[in-house]
């Protein structure tokens, strides 16, 4: 059905258009009409048509001017003009409106009919545009708290974060680079810093979290996690690096609004912290400030800077580049590490340049136990108590910046070394064993669960290693041991296939038979043929 509105001051006008689309387009079409600029506007007001035909030449309002006027409030609307003159003002004017056609009268019928057809399939079309945003708004309501969740699974356990952060914000409309974490945390009461029934609150809470849900997002912009205990990790985007007073009062003010708004919504007692504002990488710091403000006071809402005197900075000191230098460490990422190496050696020569190199020098020792401490952790390494005793005298004989920063890099990249190279030594003690325990056992029923039992890690772990190290999966190398050993035997045993066949790990002949076919090319009978041609 498509609702058109037909204005002109001329009745047979009128009459004729009528007569044109009733004609052509039946009961698919509703017909109001006006004979005035203000009973246009006036009309479409309450009709709210799909096409509007109107004459420029009405008496008051003008057509132009009603378009005009229309437009304000009949924003789907398709208007076509038609005039006895043909102007190129009002043409002009007509395209600025976003006229669809321009009709000089007499009209033509089949030029209205034509036009008419093509204004119902731009009606059609944002139609069915309109019907797939809501389609597709649908769906991303039901897949927006899924993808929320794990974008707040990510922050609290930073797994593979850094990949995804990018995603996470692109599908989420994130734009800002920092933020600060909320923890919302249930209970049947509140006993001093501690919220009594944790347990069965989680289940209350689990059941009306579409409301909570709502509720939170009614009071901020944010990014909520899934009921986790009794606690629901929120995530605050914010474009600078740090709130101010006012921000932070306004804050905690609407957090105690939240949770007065939660315990009559759901008849449970809520209490709320808040973390300090950090990079969208350092969240899960943000978080336990969030959790540990909570623990240190019993109010229903606590912030982390009313409660921890933070530690301050020199104002030019690189804080940002600690936390990615031990991290690059621990994950041993060499390329990483010494990108801040480099920048934080660069910043200690410049401060070294004013003579002071006793600072550089305690720095350097202090990031370069912390470095080892971490590669300690991560590394698998066997941590000697006089293995470090030279180090002070070492670094104390040192007299440039340049020589300290070479000590200090040195040190550095030594501790991430270590952890790539005992990463690989326990790679590899993992697949010699693997591969020494096959070759000792091919010929029995074994497994994958049985060789990664052997070499103490899970079955998961032991495939992926197992083809990164070997390039092929177990199932394959074990394959092509079986199918060596029996191209051995034919070659040179006396052996009937079906003794090689159970010589081989194999307990079915004709299984034997296809695999040696398809890995040799030839069956064991025709390969044993070849060979006493």
């Amino acid at each position: 059905m498509y609702r058109v509105m037909v204005a002109d001051d001329e009745g047979i006008v009128i009459d004729s258009m009528k007569f044109i689309i009733e004609k052509e387009f039946g009961d698919s079409c509703q017909v109001e009409c006006a004979k005035s600029g203000r009973s246009v506007v006036e009309l479409a007001e309450n009709f709210r048509p799909d096409i509007a035909v109107i004459d420029i030449h009405m008496p008051g309002i003008n057509g132009i001017d009603a378009i005009r006027e229309m437009k304000q409030f009949c924003t789907n609307t398709v208007f076509i003009v038609m005039s006895a003159y043909d102007k190129f003002d009002y043409a002009k004017e007509a395209i600025a409106l976003g006229v669809m056609e321009y009709i000089t009268k007499p009209m033509e019928k089949m030029k209205v009919v034509a036009v008419l057809k093509r204004a119902m399939a731009q009606i059609d079309g944002d139609r069915q545009k309109r019907s797939n945003d809501l389609l597709i708004k649908e769906k991303l309501e039901t897949v927006e708290p899924i993808i929320e969740n794990g974008l707040i699974y990510d922050i609290l356990l930073q797994e593979h974060f850094e990949e995804d952060v990018n995603n996470y914000k692109t599908i989420l409309g994130i734009t800002e680079n920092y933020g600060c974490m909320m923890a919302i945390i249930c209970g049947d009461s509140q006993e001093g810093s501690r919220m009594t029934n944790a347990i069965g609150s989680s289940v209350k809470i689990s059941g009306k979290y579409h409301e909570i849900r709502e509720g939170v997002k009614s009071y901020f912009n944010c990014k909520i996690g899934n009921v986790m205990s009794n606690k629901i990790a929120v995530l605050i985007p914010c474009n600078e690096s740090r709130i101010e007073y006012n921000e932070r009062t306004e804050m905690i003010d609407r957090a105690r609004e939240l949770a007065r708004f939660l315990r009559k919504k759901t008849d449970i007692s809520f209490r709320i912290g808040i973390g300090g504002v950090k990079p969208l990488r350092e969240l899960g710091d943000s978080y336990r400030e969030a959790l540990n403000a909570l623990i240190a006071t019993t109010g229903s809402v606590a912030h982390v800077d009313d409660l921890v005197i933070p530690c301050d900075y020199d104002e030019d000191y690189p804080k940002n580049l600690e936390k990615p230098l031990f991290e690059a460490i621990a994950k041993g990422d060499l390329n990483e590490a010494q990108v801040m190496v480099d920048k934080y050696g660069d910043w200690m020569c410049q401060k070294a340049g004013d003579g002071d190199l006793m600072s550089m020098r305690l720095k350097t020792l202090e990031f370069a136990l912390y470095a080892e401490h971490i590669a300690y952790q991560n590394g698998g390494q066997t941590y000697h108590y006089s293995g470090r005793k030279d180090y002070l005298p070492q670094i104390m004989e040192l007299e440039t910046p340049g020589e300290i920063r070479d000590w200090f890099s040195e040190k550095i990249m030594s501790a991430c070394r270590n952890v790539v190279s005992k990463r690989e030594e326990r790679s590899g003690d993992i697949i010699r064993n693997a591969k020494r325990y096959i070759e000792d056992n091919f010929d029995k029923d074994i497994s994958l669960d049985d060789v990664s039992r052997v070499v103490n890690i899970s079955p998961y772990y032991f495939s992926k290693v197992f083809k990164e190290e070997s390039g092929l999966n177990f199932i394959e190398y074990l394959t092509n041991i079986r199918i060596e050993k029996a191209k051995e035997l034919l070659e040179n045993s006396g052996l009937s296939i079906k003794e090689i066949c159970l010589s081989c790990g194999y307990t079915d002949p004709n299984y034997f038979s296809r695999s040696f076919k398809k890995n040799v090319g030839v069956t064991p009978t025709e390969y044993k043929e070849k060979l006493n041609v």
